[in-house]
């Protein structure tokens, strides 16, 4: 028996037990943290004609901050009477969306999916906080991951109108890939600009319309996500703030994060033309990490949206074939609680800045290669632009 298959037997099992477990059970089970509890009460208020944005955001409850755009997309859900079974439902289209995502991912890195690798990829997945959390709070960043694979999937097959409507689709429900629209306007692609614009702009109209309270988003939500929030904040001024560092060490470290995330994306052009698949991912992992770090709220399960770029490992020439970038993995993705009873200072530092931590030096690895490698040719061959079509 050759050892990819018996990696196949080993690997199969321990995958789809994980899977079980992460949804019939953990899922199932619940956290106090309920993403989705918000929101089956928002569509329900919103299809009853209802105020949606009436909750008092003072609490550190979970909140419901979709624009009207999102609640139109998610308001299928609020037309299901029994609340288990609508949460129930939302788990599995979550799940059903992160294996569908990485099964792109496999495709796009022209992995067989008939390989040990697949078990494997599915495993290391469902093991991560961001997934095991993401079903276990019951919030949609499953379907955004797969909106993201989807996206540079298509780009790379040159389905620029589907790749606009992939990005459309997550940036109704919430903006967080947005700034992934720097890869097609690198390219000078306009075509995914279309979709990526009417379709939220649709279902705002439509939201807007619906929702009775729809100026309260404009008047209270949205200016509550615009403020740093000292709980379950793992970007540069969450941590700052709760740790009581100054705003203007803040300020010059956020800076110098957008620096080093402008200078990597630059750098990376390289890659353009010699890997396109390499320079798709990598990008778009580089810039979602400078996000999480400078925006005024990152949580550690946003870090799904950096798989595709962990993935790389697999191609030549990747950024993470290095035991820096896998330390930052474990920072990022770890379900590990470093709390301790012997030295519950540092424990609790610990605890909280990891995922702070891990962004910092997945960017710092990526920086650093790309510079290293850029200092000497013999290290990195280069071609010129002019010599291949965009």
């Amino acid at each position: 028996m050759t050892v990819p298959r018996i990696l196949a037997h080993v690997l199969w099992p321990l995958a789809i037990m994980t899977v079980l477990h992460r949804v019939v059970i953990k899922a199932v089970n619940g956290s106090i943290t309920n993403d989705f509890g918000t929101v089956y009460i928002a569509t329900r208020r919103f299809l009853a004609g209802e105020p949606v944005y009436g909750e008092n955001l003072l609490t550190v409850q979970p909140h419901y901050l979709y624009a009207p755009s999102g609640t139109f997309l998610l308001s299928p859900f609020g037309v299901i009477d029994n609340y288990t079974l609508a949460r129930w439902l939302f788990i599995l289209l979550n799940t059903a969306a992160i294996l569908g995502a990485l099964w792109l991912l496999m495709r796009l890195f022209d992995l067989d999916v008939r390989s040990f690798a697949t078990p494997a990829i599915v495993l290391a997945t469902f093991c991560t906080e961001a997934v095991t959390n993401t079903l276990v709070f019951t919030n949609v960043n499953g379907v955004i991951f797969l909106c993201q694979v989807g996206f540079l999937y298509l780009l790379h097959r040159r389905r620029l109108w589907w790749a606009g409507v992939a990005m459309g689709l997550s940036l109704a429900i919430k903006p967080m890939l947005a700034p992934l629209l720097v890869l097609p306007l690198i390219r000078r692609q306009w075509q995914p600009f279309v979709a990526a614009v009417a379709i939220p702009a649709a279902a705002m109209a439509a939201g807007w319309a619906l929702t009775v309270d729809a100026g309260r988003y404009l008047e209270t939500t949205l200016p509550y996500m615009g403020e740093v929030r000292d709980y379950y904040n793992s970007s540069l001024a969450g941590l700052g703030l709760y740790y009581g560092v100054p705003e203007p060490l803040v300020l010059v470290a956020r800076i110098l994060v957008v620096a080093a995330t402008l200078l990597a994306v630059w750098l990376l052009l390289d890659y353009r033309y010699t890997n396109e698949v390499l320079w798709l991912t990598t990008t778009s992992g580089v810039v979602l990490t400078g996000v999480f770090l400078v925006s005024t709220l990152g949580q550690m399960y946003y870090s799904m949206m950096l798989i595709p770029l962990m993935l790389t490992v697999v191609v030549d020439k990747s950024l993470v074939r290095n035991w820096p970038a896998w330390l930052a993995a474990y920072g990022i993705f770890t379900l590990d609680f470093w709390e301790s009873a012997r030295w519950p200072y540092y424990g609790r530092l610990l605890e909280f800045a990891h995922p702070t931590i891990g962004w910092l030096l997945l960017l710092a690895t990526v920086l650093v290669v790309l510079l290293w490698r850029r200092t000497d040719p013999r290290r990195h061959e280069r071609i010129a632009p002019a010599a291949t079509a965009a």
